[in-house]
């Protein structure tokens, strides 16, 4: 140990002779380590103190802000999958009601049709009665202007002025014939 000692002491004073060969002055350094001292308590307490927790504040703020934006983002994913279920569901109410307009519209037609069918189906009878009313009164004319008509011929033929009784039976017996 003593060895070890001596040649510590000897590489002590070696050291000793190094830096005095190199102008080293142990008081200057001294001094100048203590200010190195000072600078770098200073430093750390008014630099790197708040410099460091203003870099921890900004590490909080950024992991809160991933923390918010994954939040965004699922809700974003909820609000999606909501929005297409609502919008499914608005879609299939939608055809529903458009079936339902289709059959009621479809009815409603049906029914249209209905009752046009029978205002026509009126009308044509309405149309057949005033055409057989008026035939028959044609056919009442037609047979008083034929008996007027073989009267007037047969005073004509005959020359004699005829009674209202022989007019009768010339109109009856034309008529008659004129029928059957």
């Amino acid at each position: 140990m003593i060895t070890l000692l001596a040649a510590a002491g000897a590489e002590a004073s070696a050291d000793a002779n190094l830096l005095e060969t190199f102008g080293v002055n142990w008081r200057l350094f001294t001094f100048q380590l203590i200010n190195f001292v000072i600078v770098i308590v200073v430093l750390k307490k008014f630099a790197f103190g708040p410099i460091t927790a203003m870099l921890e504040q900004r590490k909080k703020r950024i992991a809160e802000g991933e923390e918010k934006l994954k939040r965004i983002e699922t809700q974003l994913a909820e609000s999606e999958e909501s929005t297409a279920a609502a919008l499914a569901k608005a879609n299939d109410d939608a055809k529903r009601l458009i079936e339902e307009a289709k059959q009621s519209s479809a009815a409603h037609t049906e029914e249209k049709t209905q009752e046009a069918i029978v205002k026509a189906q009126e009308i044509l009878n309405k149309a057949e009665a005033t055409a057989k009313a008026e035939r028959e009164q044609m056919v009442s004319e037609l047979k008083s202007d034929f008996g007027q008509l073989v009267v007037s011929a047969t005073t004509a033929v005959t020359g004699k002025v005829l009674t209202d009784e022989d007019k009768k039976r010339i109109n009856q017996e034309a008529l008659t014939t004129v029928e059957g």
